[in-house]
């Protein structure tokens, strides 16, 4: 779910920098697709992740509710890292590089290309008014959030990861030192 946020920046950050216009509709319509394509990147990288980590507990024989130690656990994340890299800057570069054109308005009639073998290309025309804020908010996004999904999203696994393991340190020596209550006959 972080990443949806750590997308907001770059469809925001763009917006601002290039001085384009907010279009309610097709910005947010480009926002619930950026979302998509963010969560769907972030889940490829931490659910490989979580299997390596899976997998080293079966080696180590520990058991479902045990944690690996730390180094373990940040060797599982950067080695997930490194693997779901390539599949994750994929899937940004081909969307954007798909978006491309409709976010600049390439327009070709395939009638006439088909009937006099004239494409008819021009950019601009009424399209883009229309679908370009749509492309724009998404390609934006996914710059930067393709980027802040490879850095802060394996960083706070790791750090929710550490806070968990605490957390079950801290309720187990709770209620080991907590006294049996006594019956009341």
């Amino acid at each position: 779910m972080l990443a949806i946020f750590l997308s907001f920046i770059g469809v925001f950050g763009g917006l601002v920098i290039t001085g384009a216009p907010f279009v309610i509709m097709m910005t947010m319509m480009g926002i619930i697709a950026l979302a998509g394509i963010v969560v769907n990147n972030g889940v490829v990288l931490l659910d490989y992740t979580q299997l390596l980590m899976d997998r080293k507990k079966i080696v180590l024989n520990l058991k479902d509710h045990e944690f690996l130690s730390k180094e373990e656990r940040f060797n599982a994340i950067v080695k997930g890292g490194k693997a779901r890299l390539r599949p994750v800057l994929l899937t940004a570069i081909t969307t954007i590089l798909g978006l491309i054109p409709l976010a600049v308005g390439i327009n070709i009639n395939f009638f006439s290309l088909m009937s006099d073998f004239n494409p008819n290309i021009y950019i601009g025309g009424d399209n883009v008014v229309f679908w370009g804020p749509l492309a724009w908010a998404v390609i934006y996004g996914l710059f930067v959030a393709t980027f802040l999904t490879l850095i802060v999203v394996p960083i706070l696994f790791f750090l929710s990861t550490i806070f968990k393991a605490w957390f079950k340190r801290k309720t187990q020596t709770t209620n080991s030192t907590k006294e049996p209550i006594s019956s009341l006959t």
